[in-house]
């Protein structure tokens, strides 16, 4: 029996996949596996049991990767399967930040108890919230994964000539990405070209305040920015003041911070990009079968510190090496395996920066002394023999 530990509210439809070989329950003690959505994860002491990890989500700060590859733990998200929910609401904040509907509704509610007085009124002060359509002007899109990607083709569709940027474009993607897309070959193609630009890349190091007070002074006056990726890719004292200034005309952002609540020019929304009924539906089923697949077979798919290695099996029993990316291991567990009189049917080996990944499939009895040779090289983190 498997348990699998639940450190957020996750979708029915999600853990129904499991099956009767598995337990869920958000207090299970040395899990095999963990779910978890938003909860943090690092203070968490992990048991020597546990073997993998999924966020229901794409972003994964909140989980400690470093000492999870450490412990030989596989990391799992569902890139993707919130991306449509993102999507409508990255095209409602175009609208939004465009007509100033936010501040009209506002205002609106001011009128309440004018009696008859309203139509006029009404008349004399909605130029104060008039503000330019979205087709034919021109959308930066930056990063193009999956949310890119749909916000690229659903704006061309509405009318927009857009631009797209991203230098690590996989062959997937492109695949989507409509043609009429134009390519930006730099950041300062978007930056020069476009009247509204949207992020949709990570948070790493180097994109981390990608939007600063230097790449808003290369944009047109009165662009118009979306942020529905990370919080932190705009640096918060640089977008205010540029909204001061009239340089930024509109920021609509999904996460909030002090600074930004009733900031002039900004729309804040409290974090709603997956928060439709089907996106954590979605989520939950991508999650848990990428759980059930590493437990039960050993393949890693949509990992973000374990290489993708995914492969059928091929022989009563696999074994699976999670190990240090150094030379000569292939040899070194061939030899051990040899020893031992496991005549190897399959194998495969992939690496994915200081770590590696090997399964081997076989035929032959697998006894405890020959993974007990494997776990004792200074090079194996983490066997496992799954029949």
């Amino acid at each position: 029996m498997n348990n699998i530990l639940t450190l957020n509210k996750i979708s029915k439809n999600g853990l129904d996949r499991f099956g009767k070989n598995y337990v869920c329950a958000n207090a299970a003690e040395n899990p095999d596996a963990i779910l978890v959505r938003s909860a943090s994860m690092h203070e968490f002491d992990f048991s020597e049991n546990t073997l993998a990890i999924a966020r229901a989500g794409a972003g994964v700060n909140n989980i400690p990767l470093e000492k999870c590859s450490e412990q030989g733990i596989v990391v799992f998200n569902t890139p993707g399967a919130n991306a449509n929910a993102v999507k409508e609401l990255v095209l409602c904040a175009l609208f939004l930040s465009s007509r100033k509907i936010v501040p009209a509704i506002e205002w609106s509610k001011t009128l309440k108890g004018e009696g008859d007085a309203v139509p006029k009124l009404v008349e004399k002060g909605k130029s104060a919230f008039s503000g330019p359509e979205i087709k034919g002007k021109k959308l930066g899109v930056v990063g193009l994964g999956a949310i890119g990607v749909l916000v690229a083709n659903a704006a061309h569709s509405l009318g927009m000539e857009v631009y797209g940027y991203d230098p690590f474009l996989s062959v997937d993607a492109a695949w989507k990405l409509s043609r009429a897309v134009k390519h930006a070959a730099t950041l300062d193609d978007i930056y020069a070209n476009c009247d509204y630009i949207t992020l949709h890349v990570p948070l790493t190091d180097e994109t981390r305040g990608i939007i600063n007070a230097e790449s808003i002074a290369k944009m047109k006056d009165s662009v118009r920015i979306l942020n529905f990726a990370r919080g932190d890719l705009v640096n918060t004292e640089d977008i205010i003041k540029a909204l001061g200034d009239g340089k930024v005309a509109a920021y609509a952002t999904d996460f909030l911070k002090d600074e930004l609540i009733d900031a002039t020019g900004v729309i804040t929304i409290p974090h709603l990009g997956a928060s439709t009924p089907e996106s954590e539906d979605n989520c939950a089923v991508m999650a848990v079968d990428e759980l059930k697949d590493y437990i039960e077979n050993g393949n890693i798919t949509n990992s973000v510190n374990m290489p993708a290695v995914s492969v059928p099996r091929s022989g009563k029993t696999r074994i699976t090496i999670i190990h240090k990316n150094v030379p000569n291991v292939i040899s070194r567990i061939t030899t051990i395996v040899a020893e031992e009189n496991i005549n190897i049917d399959n194998m495969v080996n992939k690496s994915r920066g200081e770590y590696a990944y090997t399964m081997l499939d076989t035929d032959t009895e697998v006894s405890d002394d020959a993974i007990n040779a494997i776990s004792s090289q200074d090079f194996a983190i983490r066997v496992r023999v799954i029949k």
